[in-house]
């Protein structure tokens, strides 16, 4: 029987979500450079998903909106919030599909300059179905290998728990509680689908962001007293909290 030359299947990414505020092509400009400037290496040729749901659509002039947030080296991957049928034709021809959401996405206030709101999230999408996933438990995923740099593990409706160091530049995505017993310098996000009584324990953290049900935190938000060392990282009033463990 001959093999096929290709597959396709559903998957789960890590993706940037960016919430546009507003439709003033100057204020998305320098809010973007304000906040890239932040954090360079991460937001660089990074890929996102645009959200502009906010966004008053008799004034969206999408294609100058498209070109400025390509100008600050963003990939754009695709459009959601878009409900005008004649906007989504211009975003399609365009070059870019408008997605529909696998699951609602929580609002919440993290926003910059009020004209732009990063969330850093895993979600599902899909161009034309929006299918409901069934909530299963599985049995925990382990990981007793390092995890290399560009590696990512992803444990679906469990918990995870690696045994041994992850690299700068591997990610760690679970449903449930993430594990380390062992130097993690990666991106560790736990509760990717949405549970906020989910966990991250380290033995030592030296992370390059860390998640808690789209909550997150960049290695220079991590309080330094915590660097290095055992924690726990979990939310509190939706509220990203750490504790040590020593």
């Amino acid at each position: 029987m001959q093999k096929t030359s290709i597959e396709i299947k559903g998957s789960n990414f890590t993706l940037l979500v960016l919430y546009l505020k507003s439709n003033n092509i100057d204020l998305i400009d320098k809010s973007l450079y304000k906040k890239i400037q932040e954090y360079p290496q991460f937001f660089k040729n990074a890929p996102i998903i645009l959200n502009i749901s906010d966004l008053s659509l008799n004034q969206t002039n999408w294609i100058k909106i498209q070109e400025v947030i390509i100008s600050h080296s963003f990939f754009i991957v695709g459009v959601t919030g878009c409900k005008d049928n004649y906007l989504k034709k211009i975003i399609v021809d365009s070059g870019l599909p408008v997605l529909l959401e696998g699951k609602k996405i929580e609002n919440t206030e993290n926003h910059i300059n009020k004209n732009i709101s990063f969330f850093y999230k895993t979600h599902n999408f899909t161009n034309t179905i929006n299918k409901k996933i069934k909530k299963k438990k599985e049995k925990t995923h382990i990981i007793n290998t390092p995890v290399r740099s560009g590696q990512k593990i992803y444990a679906k409706y469990s918990d995870l728990i690696v045994t041994n160091n992850v690299s700068a530049g591997a990610e760690l995505v679970a449903d449930g509680n993430i594990h380390v017993y062992g130097s993690v310098r990666g991106r560790v996000l736990a509760g990717a689908n949405g549970d906020i009584t989910s966990n991250i324990f380290c033995t030592a953290l030296f992370a390059e962001l860390l998640s808690i049900s789209g909550e997150y935190w960049l290695s220079d938000q991590i309080p330094t007293k915590f660097v290095g060392k055992s924690a726990q990282i979990y939310l509190r009033n939706k509220i990203l909290t750490i504790n040590s463990l020593s």
